[in-house]
């Protein structure tokens, strides 16, 4: 039976930074209330590029590390929420700008948590036997859904995109998996909501911009998250101490230290991000493991194993465990 491994990654950022107190300059906050709840400083904003763009940059990325051709790409997956448009898909603006002619691209949407299943996916389909590779993505251009007059969201959001190389491999890397949804508490986090327009409809409003309640966001990943993550590992037989690293969705610094004590893992190998970046959604874990790789703490040489953990819209949350 074939499984699946991440054999290269890459990530790519927009170029212009806006610091807190840019924020500060046109919203009523400053550096302090924003680090201090978050952990935030600073966050990318793309100026011209939109999410298809940085997708394909990562893209073209794992072609030259892996020194693949683009024809051999079985597949491109996609997660994203702040998609360039609803057709045609991220992923098929991808596949034709790497030329990936012997592809199927599609766009996966499942908020923070998109890039854990878009990876669980890709899995499946390499295990399967019927594909031997593909590349998986999260990408997003957050700035154009937010409201920037709304200081409760605008300050945590930002653009970005990282993704892996998956190929098939005689050994099984990924160890565990839990995915997981509770629709009936969607209304908690929320983006573009789309009207009825039509002749023979009623018409409803729409709204582009993201909506958060904090709290309830806050308190359901410090609990669904934290109990997930320790049953998931739990179930895997592994020890704790066994998780060389865990990299979680970069949403709040103050969540990844309430996670740590629950999880009972030291803090240290919580590996961060946000402090430069924001809440990048799907792209938060690709980035940050790109990132870990660039700086030598992940070797990606198989000898490591790490725990990658999204949580947002939906609500969805889900784990994996793997070998790297």
């Amino acid at each position: 039976m074939p499984y699946s491994k991440i054999s290269q990654v890459a990530h790519y950022l927009p170029e212009q930074v806006v610091s807190n107190q840019a924020l500060a300059d046109i919203l009523d906050t400053n550096d302090e209330w924003i680090s201090s709840r978050t952990g935030i400083k600073n966050r990318r904003i793309s100026q011209n590029q939109s999410t298809s763009d940085l997708a394909s940059q990562v893209a073209l990325q794992l072609l030259e590390k892996s020194g693949m051709k683009a024809e051999t790409i079985d597949f491109i997956i996609v997660a994203t929420i702040s998609a360039d448009s609803i057709m045609p898909s991220v992923a098929a603006k991808v596949q034709a700008t790497i030329g990936a002619t012997n592809a199927f691209a599609f766009d996966l949407t499942a908020a923070c948590s998109g890039f854990v299943f878009a990876l669980a996916m890709a899995d499946k389909l390499i295990s399967s036997g019927a594909y031997c590779n593909g590349l998986v993505i999260g990408a997003e251009t957050l700035s154009k859904s937010l409201d920037w007059t709304d200081r409760s969201t605008a300050v945590l959001f930002g653009d970005g995109a990282g993704g892996v190389l998956l190929e098939s491999s005689e050994q099984k890397h990924i160890l565990a998996e839990s995915l997981n949804t509770d629709g009936s508490r969607g209304s908690s986090l929320t983006s573009g909501q789309n009207s009825l327009n039509s002749p023979f409809s009623e018409k409803s409003d729409s709204d582009p911009f993201i909506h958060m309640d904090g709290r309830a966001i806050f308190d359901f990943a410090i609990r669904d998250v934290s109990k997930n993550i320790k049953q998931l590992i739990e179930d895997s037989g592994l020890e704790k101490d066994g998780i060389d690293y865990f990299l979680l969705h970069q949403a709040n610094q103050r969540i990844l230290d309430k996670m740590a004590r629950k999880i009972a893992c030291p803090r240290e190998k919580f590996l961060e991000n946000m402090m430069d970046y924001g809440n990048t959604s799907a792209a938060s874990i690709p980035i940050l493991l790109s990132e870990s790789v660039a700086k030598g703490s992940i070797l990606l040489d198989g000898s490591q194993v790490v725990l990658f953990s999204g949580f947002g819209g939906g609500l969805t949350w889900g784990s994996l465990i793997v070998k790297i």
